[in-house]
């Protein structure tokens, strides 16, 4: 298969549905934490706001300045966002990660909508815009958990 068929095929109709609506855009006024990713190559950014309580994500709002890839996976992960542990986007972020570069599984439940990026597997250099959502979110969440142990 060419590579040109190969792109096409990459940028699905329906991960371009998800780069188009994309959740939780409207950043917090008053986040416990935010971080900004950035992925070198590319140069698209996620910046992840997160309010916890009781170890969850409690409200959560993002600014996503990404390829359709990486919009994309902001869009999954956002979706699911609230009411989520520490551990489960730990998990989700290294299921993600495994699946894009090792052909591992989709990730569990309710990351499952991932499995839209399997063809990414193949381009290695979106690999770091795709995981920019989940690694941003997770340095939130583990800074605000810090200052609350403080």
């Amino acid at each position: 298969m060419s590579q040109d068929s190969d792109l096409i095929k990459l940028y699905s109709g329906r991960i371009l549905a998800l780069a188009t609506d994309i959740p939780h855009l409207d950043r917090l006024p008053a986040p416990d934490a935010t971080v900004k990713k950035r992925a070198p190559l590319c140069g698209s950014t996620v910046t992840a706001d997160v309010v916890l309580q009781d170890g969850r994500i409690a409200a959560f709002g993002q600014d996503v300045k990404a390829c359709a890839l990486g919009q994309a996976a902001a869009s999954i992960a956002a979706e699911v966002a609230i009411g989520r542990s520490l551990q489960e986007v730990e998990t989700a972020r290294n299921q993600l990660k495994a699946m894009l570069t090792e052909a591992g599984p989709v990730p569990d439940a309710p990351y499952q909508a991932f499995e839209v990026l399997v063809p990414a597997q193949d381009f290695k250099n979106r690999h770091a815009s795709i995981l920019l959502a989940l690694e941003a979110t997770l340095e939130a969440m583990r800074q605000a958990l810090q200052e609350n142990c403080a």
